[in-house]
């Protein structure tokens, strides 16, 4: 994977965001742009988890380049044609069904609307506690979504939230290179 630019989007699973920056910093040792795309709760948002300040901080000095955190800076993702493929993770259940349902009211949704546009991939990395339960019809309905590829996931903990999965975010280059390719990364549930 080189010579690509590639966008990365976070949204508001506080607690697997860490897990998000770990992946976010092995892509950037590729031959890589990255263009970081943080929904607006996540950069305004402190939790026990850390505060936005230092995520954005952080995430500005991984991608040397500054974060896009509205829908206005988000809309000429596609008429610009500025992405070759775009991640998000982690993708909150509220993501995916806004993104199913095609509603854009966030910086991220109108990132992947706009980046959808162009036939290009988008990859999710789920963490989300519902998706099993109230989110399954959601991510359902993008499995089957043109130009729309999985990290690998898995149930978290079955036996305390038996609703709940997570992507390997280490599995996050490898997903990517296969979206590239047209191709969702196998096995998808882990």
């Amino acid at each position: 994977m080189k010579n690509i630019t590639l966008g990365y989007a976070i949204t508001g699973s506080f607690c697997t965001i860490k897990e998000s920056v770990k992946a976010l910093k092995t892509l950037s040792q590729y031959d890589i742009k990255i263009l970081p795309i943080l929904s607006e709760i996540v950069t305004r948002t402190d939790t026990r988890f850390g505060k936005a300040e230092d995520l954005i901080k952080e995430v500005e000095e991984i991608c040397q380049n500054k974060i896009i955190n509205s829908i206005a800076a988000a809309e000429p993702i596609g008429p610009k044609n500025l992405l070759d493929v775009l991640v998000v993770a982690p993708a909150t259940g509220n993501t995916l069904a806004k993104n199913a349902l095609g509603i854009t009211d966030s910086a991220v949704t109108m990132a992947i609307k706009a980046h959808l546009r162009n036939n290009k991939p988008v990859v999710f990395g789920i963490a989300t506690n519902d998706a099993l339960g109230a989110s399954a019809k959601n991510i359902g309905l993008l499995h089957n979504t043109k130009n729309i590829f999985f990290v690998p996931y898995k149930q978290d903990d079955p036996h305390s939230k038996n609703n709940s999965l997570i992507c390997d975010f280490s599995l996050i280059p490898q997903t990517v290179e296969q979206a590239l390719k047209g191709k969702q990364i196998q096995p998808l549930i882990i």
